[in-house]
């Protein structure tokens, strides 16, 4: 450890600033939320606002020991902590109780802590260890698929312990390696991965221009699929003939049969679409053959892949997805309504956000959060709390400090010195931004509801902790380059 405290002194102040906000009007809304009619007092320990605020004065010892490492210490051991973390992750499945169909916690008595959550830190440390060292090139399939390989580990792990919302966020890793180099397209896969399944889920039972016996998701989806690759053609090999050949013959044979339904026979469209799209795949490494042109294989490749993507869609929903999890996105989707059941959180929630309008019913005067209308709201509902007591000015305020947390972040990000710090800040970046968007998203209704937090808001020891240290690392990291740039100019100045 150092022997000096120049960790403290170069801080970036705003950043503590806006963390110390957070905290201090997430305890504030924890105790709106959870006060009970016995509580003495915000302090009472015994309840939820006195454990969180333990767990903040906690998490905060732990912050600054951690800017008394050696700024080598994270970047060295990263791979040992990656391990011990995975190994930790397997033992949790074993020695957890079962709670509420999870077993992600491990208990030691009464103390409880959720490893999984400082499985995201310790990812984002690896894996920034990985793509900071020299000579990584994200463009090579070798980097490309050991980058994925440490952040579908961890991920696998914990969906084995029922945790599927936390593992979600493992996905936000991409903005990591979109920042290191990886091509959008990636991404915009990922993206499209997201459309196709919604379409295909959403429209499952609807028919494909009114044609009996045509599922319009699946249909939609192949149709698509067909289209992205005319966008390929024309981006990556500027080849507008062939893309006019291939647009010409399917919007010919998907006319012709349109036609043959409404007029002579009905049959199933969808194995005509499953036709064109093979029989173009087939064209293109044809293509691929006689001009020795590889990107051409590789749109066969997508869509070939992506047409088995669109028909594995509906089985990933029906058997993986858990009943809870498929009823929780219909309901998103508009298939279902279940104001009583599924639904009634965030049918609550609105009503509790909508109720505060612009400047909210004040400081415990909220009538849903007094009434505990909406479960859970200490925790992942916490955000109902902001918009009924505190109206919009009060949410604007939160996602304003939020907003404004993240930008330092890119700051501190793109003035670091080395790979491996730039790398480790976009991973805690994609971490915070996934966590707001999506916390808040479900609690308005426009994401389903997954069950995570909203970092230093939400009730909750072991995720309060877990950012806490992400930040204070990345903090640390940083002083070091602010503490080399102070000697230069003292150098200079001598």
């Amino acid at each position: 450890m150092a022997s000096d405290f120049n960790a403290l002194k170069y801080l970036d102040k705003l950043t503590v600033l806006f963390y110390a906000l957070l905290v201090v009007f997430g305890c504030m809304n924890i105790y709106s939320a959870s006060i009970t009619p016995d509580q003495a007092s915000i302090f009472d320990v015994s309840c939820h606002s006195g454990m969180q605020i333990v767990w903040v004065v906690f998490s905060i010892i732990v912050a600054i020991v951690i800017l008394f490492f050696d700024d080598n210490f994270f970047n060295q051991f990263a791979p040992i902590l990656y391990g011990a973390m995975i190994l930790i992750l397997i033992a949790t499945i074993f020695l957890s109780r079962d709670i509420n169909g999870s077993r992600s916690w491990l208990s030691f008595g009464s103390f409880s802590i959720q490893p999984a959550e400082f499985a995201k830190f310790v990812t984002a440390l690896a894996l920034a260890r990985y793509v900071g060292r020299q000579g990584f090139w994200i463009h090579t399939l070798s980097d490309y698929a050991k980058a994925v390989a440490i952040i579908i580990l961890p991920m696998l792990i914990i969906v084995f312990q029922k945790e599927t919302g936390t593992a979600l966020v493992f996905a936000s890793f991409v903005l990591l390696l979109y920042r290191e180099g990886m091509t959008g397209l990636v991404p915009l896969l990922g993206f499209l991965a997201v459309f196709v399944f919604v379409v295909t889920v959403r429209l499952a039972d609807d028919f494909l221009f009114g044609i009996a016996g045509t599922p319009a998701g699946i249909g939609y989806s192949l149709i698509t699929v067909f289209f992205i690759q005319i966008v390929f053609l024309l981006h990556f090999r500027r080849d507008a003939f062939n893309a006019l050949i291939l647009s010409g013959v399917f919007l010919f044979v998907v006319v012709v049969s349109v036609l043959i339904n409404l007029f002579l026979v009905q049959f199933n469209i969808v194995y005509v679409l499953l036709a064109i799209n093979f029989a173009s795949a087939i064209y293109l490494l044809v293509l691929s053959f006689f001009r020795w042109q590889r990107t051409y294989w590789l749109i066969a490749l997508f869509v070939v892949l992506s047409t088995g993507y669109v028909f594995s869609s509906g089985y990933i929903f029906e058997s993986i997805l858990q009943p809870h999890q498929q009823k929780r996105i219909k309901v998103n989707l508009g298939m279902v309504d279940d104001p009583k059941g599924i639904g009634y959180n965030t049918r609550q929630a609105a009503i509790a956000i909508g109720s505060g309008r612009l400047f909210g019913k004040g400081y415990l005067n909220g009538t849903q959060t007094r009434l505990k209308y909406v479960p859970e709201q200490h925790t992942d509902f916490i955000f109902c709390t902001v918009g009924e007591e505190w109206g919009f000015v009060g949410c604007f305020f939160l996602i304003t400090v939020y907003t404004l947390l993240m930008w330092r972040i890119i700051v501190m990000a793109e003035r670091a010195e080395s790979h491996f710090v730039r790398a480790y800040a976009y991973g805690v970046l994609g971490i915070f931004a996934f966590h707001f968007f999506v916390n808040i998203g479900m609690v308005i209704g426009i994401v389903p509801v997954i069950g995570i937090p909203l970092p230093f808001i939400s009730y909750g020891g072991s995720s309060f902790l877990g950012f806490t240290c992400m930040l204070a690392v990345l903090l640390k990291l940083d002083t070091k380059r602010e503490e080399r740039l102070k000697g230069k100019l003292d150098t200079f100045l001598n």
